[in-house]
């Protein structure tokens, strides 16, 4: 990360990608395949908890976190898509217990994300916009766990289905939405977000 503040300053808050957000988004991915990959091994771990089976969305949101973080981190279109599918394809990579359809569900997510803060037209990154990206994501999670072929609640009552995607919905806005906004105040405080529109998130606002 030594080598972000080399970046000229010019074009930080243009939406054309730099080599810079390029490769700093591909670390951000990677670095969520490996959470998504070591979450899902909690997912067996934690199973015996959710009591009530649509209760464990809850634990839905750390798959997330690529999608928020690399939006309020890089802050241009297309952030948080490319973030979360790159993450999941990690995963895959590294060998998902979800097979090929953690591509998909990484697709899904990050869409989710991307959406809210193209409602926001890249211009909102505070607390309340991280909550709901994340919220989005799980939005996306829980109608792809629950109505897609492929889902694995599939089998769901409506109620169970609709509590689920709730969970899911819940999990994003705290775990992916709130934890990636105080990470990238953390980052920014270090100065290694220098090169980017994100390098005053410390300093930013919280509701505004």
């Amino acid at each position: 990360m030594t080598g972000i503040s080399s970046t000229p300053a010019s074009s930080k808050t243009g939406y054309t990608w730099r080599v810079v957000d390029i490769v700093v988004a591909a670390l951000i991915a990677v670095a969520g395949g490996v959470i998504f990959w070591a979450w899902s091994q909690g997912a067996n771990l934690l199973a015996p908890v959710f009591v009530y089976p649509p209760s464990s969305g809850l634990y839905a949101g750390g798959w997330m976190i690529p999608a928020v973080l690399g939006m309020l981190i890089i802050r241009k279109p297309g952030a948080a898509l490319f973030c979360e599918t790159v993450a999941a394809t990690g995963e895959l990579i590294m060998g998902s217990q979800y097979g090929t359809t953690v591509l998909i569900s990484g697709v899904l997510q990050g869409l989710g994300a991307e959406l809210v803060f193209a409602a926001f037209m890249y211009k909102k990154f505070n607390l309340p916009a991280s909550l709901l990206a994340g919220a989005g994501a799980g939005l996306f999670c829980g109608l792809n766990d629950s109505f897609m072929p492929w889902g694995w609640n599939i089998a769901y009552e409506a109620g169970d289905k609709l509590a689920y995607i709730v969970f899911c919905a819940i999990s994003g806005a705290v775990i992916a939405g709130g934890l990636s906004w105080i990470a990238t105040r953390g980052l920014a405080k270090t100065g290694v977000l220098s090169s980017f529109a994100s390098r005053k998130a410390a300093t930013e606002p919280v509701f505004s």
